[in-house]
């Protein structure tokens, strides 16, 4: 490993804290780190770094030179990263100064074992399927990002009303569902959005989608495990005019009967796992899974 991007949204002390830390770790091992160009900045504004760095402003900016990307925050701080990386094949490693943290899974005290661990190629690296979507008549915002790492949520804007999305798999007819909107959900993002509203937990390297619906009004409507391979169709009816389309954390407006097309993007998103976690320990420790007196071992 000779060069590495880093990521951030933004500034606190815990931040530049393990900031400090990686950059103190890269530097004994001679490896060229390269900061994303608004946190390079926010970094320096509140507490100039030792040294000045190279920085990148744009995916057109960053090649298949670098060796891995390392993101300094929560899962969300990931979903944006991806947005630099898109079909470049740079690994993602995320060090967890967030909350859960399923995608950024590097805890801030580990940081140097984490960089050993890498140099000693002691991990594995995770295929992430995304997302793709193209509308009909074709909304600007959307052909520029037009991909999601953890789900396309389809909602209500600016109505308590419920919303209908008449929705089509491989072009054959399945319901209307009733509801505040619709989640799809890639595995990734089966532990977010989707499980809040009932969705179940996929592994990542199972090739399935979700739909997931928001509050449902119809009774028996419950979430949809299906192939990755489908192709998705939506229309929505509302009784405002507009209605949002969200991917991951980007939001556009769309107009009511725009026609919405989904399916697995043509690129993958590759995230690191070190030998030392697995995503079931991750299932374990985040969702409390083993707080259960019964699991507790006998004295």
């Amino acid at each position: 490993m000779k060069k590495v991007a880093i990521y951030g949204q933004s500034y606190n002390l815990t931040a530049k804290k393990e900031v400090q830390i990686l950059l103190s770790v890269l530097k004994e091992k001679n490896i060229v780190a390269f900061f994303e160009e608004q946190f390079y900045n926010l970094l320096n504004e509140h507490d100039s770094l030792e040294k000045k760095y190279p920085t990148f402003s744009s995916f057109t900016d960053l090649n298949n030179s670098f060796d891995l990307m390392f993101t300094i925050g929560g899962d969300g701080t990931i979903l944006r990263a991806v947005t630099y990386i898109r079909d470049l094949n740079i690994p993602i490693l995320g060090i967890n100064t967030g909350r859960l943290g399923f995608l950024a899974t590097i805890p801030k005290t580990q940081i140097k074992e984490a960089v050993n661990l890498l140099l000693k190629k002691e991990y594995k690296v995770q295929e992430r399927l995304l997302l793709s979507i193209k509308t009909s008549p074709e909304i600007t915002a959307l052909t520029e990002i037009d991909f999601a790492l953890n789900e396309i949520t389809i909602g209500r804007k600016n109505t308590t009303s419920i919303i209908g999305v008449k929705t089509y798999l491989n072009d054959e007819y399945l319901t209307n569902y009733w509801a505040d909107g619709i989640i799809i959900s890639t595995p990734t993002g089966s532990t977010g959005y989707s499980l809040s509203c009932n969705g179940p937990v996929i592994l990542p390297n199972a090739k399935s989608l979700v739909i997931t619906p928001i509050a449902p009004h119809n009774l028996n409507a419950r979430p949809l495990v299906i192939s990755d391979e489908t192709s998705l169709q939506l229309e929505v009816n509302s009784r405002e005019k507009d209605f949002f389309i969200s991917l991951d954390s980007r939001m556009v407006t769309a107009p009511e009967h725009t026609k919405i097309f989904i399916k697995k993007a043509t690129f993958s998103i590759k995230t690191i796992l070190l030998s030392n976690q697995s995503f079931l320990q991750t299932l374990r420790s985040k969702l409390l899974w083993g707080e259960d007196i019964r699991n507790e071992p006998k004295l």
